[in-house]
């Protein structure tokens, strides 16, 4: 079922209370001030059945320019506005000002309810009607009706209600399937139950009993009750009015202003990236670095803009600009701002959020107003490849996309499956998203940095893969760099021996002189089998220390020699026959001991026990007291 909220707005004293009293039997002013006083202070609530069955919550907000603030905090979920406007008085300047509020926050559906119509004669109230015509146009309620009714008489009150109902079957659905996100307005406790806040719950869907966490403290909860028009039940859907009765959380640890989650589903920021629009009848030019109030959900921040383009704004235009804020907060792509000048506080704008969790800018630089360009007006496919570009080097995942660009996780993995075919994005690890710009980036900084090495190391048979991780992308991690270089050896671009890497076409090129040394020492190694010289015997036997020193280090890298330990060397053949005369009298012995081993290599303990210790390191052997039995 659709659920609807439905909310008031207009100049304070032209009945806005009255008429929710009238349409749903309940006083939506709930403080004693407010009686006393007799006007509206906070944001009261209220529900009612509609005609059709369906059950419609009603925001009952303040009309005084004193109390706009909490106005704000009321109208940010809303699906239908009320814009009331007394017949014996006409727009005035709330009036206006709540309908620029609305406007910026894209409402897309009213009426104008027409109120206190029994204080006034037919003719004023024709005149007003016009006034009303004229003053809403360009607006979203140009076409709007108007309904004139008086809540005193009950005069009109049955055919807004059939209005109502109607529009709501024209009233688009809010996102289900969205992660849940609820920011709070009210916070308060119930003796035996607790912290309770309350809010329009904006996205997606919440259980009793599940995890949540409130933003921007990052404080972890859970469900612990819920209630929907004062009732309890299980779940609760996007567009309801929603009480949560949250567990093991303090009332002092929770403010309006605050966002309800899922555990990690956004992350708190200290800059906003937006499109700002100035109102056309605002009166003063926005300049670069003003200070301002920016309203979002239900909260309100100080903040200093940052025009990114110019150094000032006139009323009706728009551009790119940062906020800089002066406390946290979250938001995500898409959510609708209105901003006040700090002082005197009046409302000169609003709009669109392009990046929740941005960078710092410098201003006028070209790539960056085409990519909010980008995030303002391209498709979800554009708006998803931009961010895997953008965070390629930090390794994210979908879940962190679908946050990121407020897609949500179900539509970002089906978006990525569509860059992977096109061949934009590449997928390690079976949950790590980079972009293909930068995996070509990383091609060619290891292709550069393999030539300088090959180049001052020309017998290496290459970098140690630790080395090239070092200067290239320290921030990966073992698995992710391992599946990069994968990628990278299958494409042909690299090779590797044992822990080294090369580039795929580079080998090793002798002069006859190392070619006479290469042959001489691997002969020596192979012809003494287990017995071999030490290194240090190796270099008395030479003319040319440095260039034998060299060769037999390639031929280390090359695994032609296995480095047993600093002086003991073994060639390759050899070693591999020692471990299959280990293998196969450990099977038919069960196991093998040091004088043993020694015996059947035909050698001398001083070879024959640091091959076993080898063994062991490399996990062939284990040492069970004097003896080894496989791994």
């Amino acid at each position: 079922m659709k659920h609807i909220i439905i909310g008031t707005a207009g100049h304070i004293d032209h009945g806005k209370t009255t008429l929710i009293k009238a349409l749903t039997g309940v006083d939506a002013d709930r403080l004693k001030e407010e009686k006393k006083r007799g006007i509206t202070i906070e944001l009261g609530f209220a529900h009612f059945d509609l005609p059709s069955g369906k059950t419609a919550g009603i925001i009952d907000v303040p009309g005084h320019e004193k109390f706009i603030k909490n106005m704000l905090a009321g109208v940010g979920g809303i699906d239908i506005v009320l814009l009331v406007v007394a017949a014996d008085e006409g727009i005035m300047p709330q009036t206006q000002e709540h309908l620029d509020i609305l406007s910026i926050l894209e409402v897309k559906k009213g009426i104008i309810v027409l109120t206190k119509t029994d204080l006034v004669e037919k003719e004023w109230l024709e005149l007003v009607q016009e006034e009303i015509k004229e003053r809403v146009q360009g607006t979203f309620l140009e076409k709007a009706s108007i309904m004139p009714v008086s809540a005193t008489n009950g005069e009109g009150i049955e055919e807004l209600t059939q209005l109502i109902d109607e529009m709501t079957e024209q009233t688009e659905a809010k996102d289900r399937l969205l992660p849940f996100r609820m920011p709070i307005d009210r916070v308060f406790t119930i003796s035996g139950f607790g912290t309770v806040v309350t809010g329009t719950q904006i996205e997606g869907t919440i259980n009793e009993g599940d995890a949540v966490k409130i933003y921007p403290q990052g404080i972890d909860s859970r469900v612990r009750n819920l209630q929907v028009h004062d009732k309890n039940v299980k779940t609760s859907y996007a567009g309801q009015r929603v009480a949560i009765n949250l567990a093991n959380i303090k009332k002092e640890d929770i403010q309006r202003g605050n966002v309800l989650v899922p555990p990690d589903a956004m992350q708190s920021t200290m800059m906003l990236d937006v499109k700002i629009n100035l109102l056309k009848n605002e009166q003063r030019v926005l300049e670069n670095r003003s200070r301002l109030r920016v309203y979002h959900g239900s909260s309100e921040i100080l903040c200093r803009i940052v025009l990114l383009d110019r150094e000032e704004l006139n009323p009706g235009e728009s551009c790119y600009a940062q906020l800089r804020l002066e406390e946290e907060t979250v938001a995500k792509r898409g959510d609708h701002i209105v901003i006040r000048f700090y002082s005197p506080m009046e409302t000169i704008g609003g709009g669109i959020v392009l990046e929740p969790n941005p960078v710092k800018h410098k201003r006028y630089r070209e790539e960056i107003l085409n990519e909010l360009k980008i995030k303002e007006q391209g498709s979800p496919e554009q708006i998803l490849e931009e961010a895997i570009k953008r965070f390629s080097d930090k390794f994210e995942n979908t879940h962190f996309y679908g946050v990121q660009t407020g897609l949500g996780e179900d539509k970002t993995k089906k978006l990525i499956a569509l860059l992977i075919q096109e061949n934009k994005v590449i997928k390690l690890l079976d949950t790590i998203m980079i972009h293909k710009s930068y995996l070509d980036g990383l091609r060619e900084k290891i292709i550069n940095t393999l030539s300088v090495y090959h180049k001052n190391n020309p017998l290496k048979s290459g970098m140690s893969k630790e080395e090239l991780r070092n200067k290239i992308v320290p921030q990966a991690k073992s698995k992710l760099y391992d599946e990069i270089m994968d990628y990278l050896i299958q494409d042909k671009v690299i090779k590797q021996l044992n822990k080294h890497i090369s580039l795929y076409d580079f080998n090793i090129v002798y002069t006859p002189e190392q070619e006479k040394i290469k042959s001489k020492i691997e002969k020596m190694y192979f012809e003494t089998r287990f017995n071999t010289p030490s290194v240090k015997e190796l270099m008395e036997n030479t003319e040319d220390e440095r260039e034998c020193t060299q060769v037999l280090y390639v031929l280390i890298d090359m695994n032609r020699l296995v480095k047993i330990n600093e002086d003991f060397l073994i060639h390759i053949e050899h070693y591999h026959k020692a471990i299959a005369l280990m293998k196969n009298y450990v099977v038919e012995n069960g196991s093998i001991t040091l004088s043993q081993f020694r015996d059947l290599l035909g050698t001398t303990r001083k070879y024959a026990l640091p091959l076993l210790d080898y063994f062991d390191q490399n996990k062939i052997t284990k040492r069970v007291g004097e003896k080894r039995t496989l791994l």
